[in-house]
C-alpha cells in the first residue's frame, strides 16, 4: 500500500515517503497499529510457558462454553418444535434459555476442572490419578449438582458412558473374564425391556423429555379418526 523503496532521478536516489492510501485518516492508521501491537502482545504472552496452565485454564471454559452450545441448540430445537406447546416466542426463548444453561454449565465446569488439577499439581509437584477424580468430584457437585432438566440429561449420558467404560476397564485389569460372545445384544434386550415396563408401569421415574418421546411413540399411535391424523399429523385440529 505504501512506497517505501529509493528511487533513482537524475543522480540522485530519492526516498518517496508513505502516502496515505485515499479514504484512510491517520486516526485510522493509528488505530490499526495500535491493534497490531496489541494482537502481538496477546500472542507473545500466549508463547509463555509460566502461563501455560492458567492460560489452559480459560481455554478449557472457551471451549466448554462453545460446545454446551454446540450439543445443546439443535437438540433444544428438535425437542422444542417437535413436543412442546405455546407461542413461537416462548419456543424460542425455552431454546435461548436451554442453550445458554447448557453452555454456561459445561463452561464453568471445564475451568473448575481444570484450575483445580492445576493447583493439585502445582502443591503436589506432579499429577496423580486422584486429582482428577477429586477435581471432577468437586467440578461436579458445584455445577452439575443441581437437580434440572439439564443437569439430569447430562448426568444420565455420563452414567451409561461411565458403565461401559467400567466394564471394558473390568476386562483389560483381569478383573473378569472377557466374554466369548459379544453381550451388546443381551444388553440391548434389557435396556429396552426395562425402559418400556417403567414406561408402561412407573412412568412417572423417567426424565420428562424420555417420557414426552415415547408418548408420541407408543401412546399417540394408538388413536387417530381419519387420514389426516393417520398419516399427515398426529393428532387432529380437535384434539389439540
Amino acid at each position: 500500500a505504501f512506497r517505501t523503496d529509493p528511487v533513482y532521478q537524475g543522480s540522485h536516489w530519492l526516498c518517496v515517503l508513505p502516502k496515505r492510501p485515499p479514504g484512510r485518516s491517520v486516526a485510522a492508521m493509528g488505530a490499526q497499529a495500535m491493534l497490531k501491537t496489541l494482537l502481538y502482545a496477546v500472542n507473545s504472552l500466549l508463547q509463555r510457558r509460566r502461563y501455560r496452565a492458567a492460560l489452559a485454564v480459560l481455554k478449557g471454559f472457551r471451549n466448554g462454553a462453545v460446545y454446551g452450545a454446540k450439543i445443546r441448540a439443535p437438540h433444544a430445537l428438535v425437542m422444542t418444535l417437535l413436543f412442546k406447546s405455546g407461542s413461537l416466542r416462548e419456543k424460542l426463548k425455552a431454546i435461548a434459555q436451554a442453550t445458554y444453561t447448557h453452555s454456561r454449565n459445561l463452561a464453568y465446569f471445564v475451568f473448575t476442572y481444570k484450575g483445580l488439577m492445576a493447583l493439585q499439581s502445582r502443591l503436589q509437584g506432579k499429577n496423580f490419578q486422584l486429582h482428577s477424580f477429586v477435581a471432577a468430584c468437586v467440578g461436579g457437585w458445584l455445577v452439575f449438582g443441581e437437580n434440572n432438566h439439564i443437569n439430569s440429561q447430562i448426568n444420565m449420558y455420563l452414567l451409561s458412558r461411565i458403565l461401559f467404560g467400567l466394564s471394558r476397564l473390568a476386562v483389560e485389569k483381569g478383573y473378569i473374564p472377557e466374554p466369548k460372545q459379544d453381550p451388546f445384544p443381551i444388553f440391548a434386550a434389557v435396556t429396552w425391556g426395562i425402559v418400556l415396563w417403567l414406561f408402561e408401569y412407573h412412568r412417572h421415574t423417567l426424565q420428562p423429555s424420555l417420557q414426552s418421546s415415547m408418548t408420541y411413540l407408543y401412546d399417540d399411535s394408538n388413536a387417530w379418526h381419519d387420514i389426516s391424523d393417520f398419516l399427515i399429523y398426529n393428532k387432529s385440529n380437535s384434539q389439540k
